[in-house]
């Protein structure tokens, strides 16, 4: 008798717990909840929490993750405008942006089945965008060349007009050119193009370099010779103005022969005694005698 009472309290709180389990469910963070009854939607939740419901199947409770999806498309051909050809895949991100609209369009919601429909709308745009466009603006040895964002810019734009307008009940967030790449039957006229292109460059720059170079030695010749016939006008001029002293000197000298003896003779005398030296010659011997008579002028 006494385990009865444990008995009916267990009992109470698993028929509490199967009524919860019936008619309440739970929305986490970043879900939405699509509530059908009998299979047409009454409503939807999305705010965090708990929520009320009639039992199953007279209700369904399908729950939808609102975070963003992303998924990578096929690797594939692409026919360029210049008629070259490459593999290009791309990176798409996307987030249910309607609830109920994309369980409607979807079956129960189906992500898989979302993302085989939006494939096929980006295999479709990404070919005819990328069909505008130069084998240049994806290759190239010039990267000034490369269009690679307002390619991917593009094809973004065309796939999130066309996606709204089907009514998906989603919106594409991002959408981003994942790899490049070329069948091998067009390989070898790529690389040798691409070193085509590269040596038309280094020519260009080595053609610039020599150029500037000659310029640069133009110069500087011309003003070396500028410079040089400059030091020779000046080394004239110095030269002019040195022979007119001499003349001047000259005319003085002449007029006075005796001080131009002398001066000649000092200018001897400042040879003989400009450094340290012991001479022993001949005091009569000119212009020794100026020290000989330097001498008697001292004792007297």
């Amino acid at each position: 008798m006494k385990r009865k009472p444990l008995t009916l309290a267990v009992a109470v709180v698993l028929l509490v717990i199967f009524g919860l389990m019936l008619f309440v469910y739970q929305v986490r963070v970043s879900q939405v909840a699509v509530v059908t009854l009998f299979g047409k939607i009454v409503h939807t939740k999305s705010d965090p929490g708990p929520g009320l419901r009639l039992p199953y199947p007279i209700e369904r409770v399908i729950k939808l993750d609102q975070k963003i999806q992303n998924f990578q498309d096929n690797f594939e051909q692409i026919k360029l405008r210049d008629q070259n050809i490459i593999l290009l895949s791309v990176y798409v991100g996307y987030r249910i942006s309607e609830p109920d609209v994309f369980f409607m369009k979807f079956r129960d919601g189906s992500i898989s089945e979302a993302e085989k429909l939006l494939s096929g709308v980006i295999r479709n745009t990404k070919g005819e965008v990328a069909g505008r466009h130069d084998f240049a603006d994806f290759i190239s040895a010039d990267p000034q060349q490369m269009k690679f964002a307002q390619v991917e810019q593009e094809i973004l734009g065309e796939v999130q007009k066309r996606v709204s307008d089907l009514h998906y009940g989603v919106e594409i967030k991002f959408l981003q050119i994942q790899k490049i790449g070329l069948p091998e039957s067009v390989t070898q006229n790529v690389i040798t193009r691409m070193s085509a292109e590269r040596q038309y460059y280094i020519d260009k720059i080595t053609s610039d370099g020599e150029l500037a170079s000659t310029k640069i030695r133009s110069t500087a010749d011309g003003e070396a010779l500028n410079l040089l016939a400059d030091a020779e006008a000046r080394s004239l001029t110095i030269q002019g103005e040195g022979e007119a002293k001499m003349m001047k000197s000259l005319e003085i000298l002449q007029q006075n022969p005796d001080l131009a003896t002398f001066n000649l003779q000092m200018a001897a005398m400042e040879q003989f005694l400009k450094k340290k030296t012991t001479l022993i010659l001949d005091m009569s011997t000119s212009p020794l005698e100026w020290l000989q008579m330097a001498q008697s002028a001292k004792t007297k």
